[in-house]
């Protein structure tokens, strides 16, 4: 009987140990999660100490507080940074919008049709795509000075606008290939034609690529330099990243305020991503099928 409660508990310790032994998969986990939380660190450093400059007591400060935020309230009452600021928000809005009209239809035809004719479209697109926009800053300049486009809101963004869609159609048809088509052949089976299978079921199931597409002219149009240093002159149609140039230029050596502008810059993205990440889902398209 012993020798049973002995072997008993030999078994139970082998257990026990097999147990605590840490599974191979889980320490790579740890590995990988220990590599990204590195990378993340490295990236953000450059950030928070743009941020922590932003709020150090600037040059000739009255407060004696190691940290204030009187930077923000100086920089929005003595300069323009709620105009540029203002303008920057104005064009990158109206630059997502019309993409994102534009692309939304284009992208479909893109992606459901097979002529020659879509097909020529789409190399005409890859080929506008490959070329970068300083190639045509030249001749833009030139017609939109005839035009009277030039040091105008108006003319930036029908550039961020034409730079923008051909990306953004081929980003919309890439997603519409992942919808299957058995969603729109039921839907014209119940009676809806084509523009309403569209509406109400490949765009209604396009949220993600829709978000992805906008975000991507946000951001293309929101941290452009290159074309509004060419065609911005006057200080009251600059955008933010022209002001905070020429804002540097005047205060190279007050980094509390230069930083403060730096981080009312990057606020916008940060704010958009944080309210649109929850609605990124590339699943759950194929469930739509079920019992089809």
């Amino acid at each position: 009987m012993s020798s049973v409660t002995v072997g008993h508990s030999l078994s139970t310790v082998s257990t026990t140990n097999r147990a605590r032994k840490p599974d191979p998969a889980s320490r790579g986990q740890w590995w990988r999660f220990g590599l990204i939380l590195t990378i993340t660190a490295i990236v953000l450093v450059p950030i928070a100490s743009v941020v922590l400059l932003s709020l150090q007591p600037s040059l000739g400060s009255t407060t004696t507080a190691d940290w204030t935020i009187e930077n923000y309230a100086t920089v929005f009452e003595r300069t323009n940074v709620a105009r540029w600021m203002a303008n920057s928000l104005s064009v990158t809005l109206v630059t997502v919008l019309i993409s994102v009209i534009v692309a939304a239809p284009a992208g479909y035809v893109l992606s459901r049709s097979r002529s020659k004719l879509v097909s020529g479209y789409s190399l005409v697109l890859f080929v506008v795509q490959s070329l970068p926009i300083v190639t045509a800053i030249i001749p833009l300049f030139i017609l939109f000075a005839q035009l009277q486009l030039v040091d105008s809101l108006v003319g930036i963004t029908i550039i961020y606008v034409g730079s923008t869609m051909s990306v953004a159609i081929w980003m919309m048809a890439a997603y519409y290939d992942s919808i299957p088509i058995t969603l729109e052949e039921a839907a014209w089976m119940d009676g809806c034609s084509v523009f309403g299978s569209f509406t109400r079921v490949v765009l209604r199931n396009s949220l993600p690529g829709v978000l992805s597409t906008a975000i991507f002219s946000f951001l293309l149009a929101w941290n452009d330099y290159l074309v509004a240093v060419v065609f911005l002159r006057s200080n009251d149609n600059f955008t933010l990243q022209i002001g905070l140039q020429s804002f540097f230029q005047q205060n190279a050596t007050n980094w509390g305020l230069v930083m403060t502008v730096a981080v009312l810059m990057m606020l916008p993205p940060v704010i958009l991503f944080i309210f649109l990440n929850k609605h990124f889902s590339v699943g759950g398209i194929g469930g739509s099928l079920a019992g089809r």
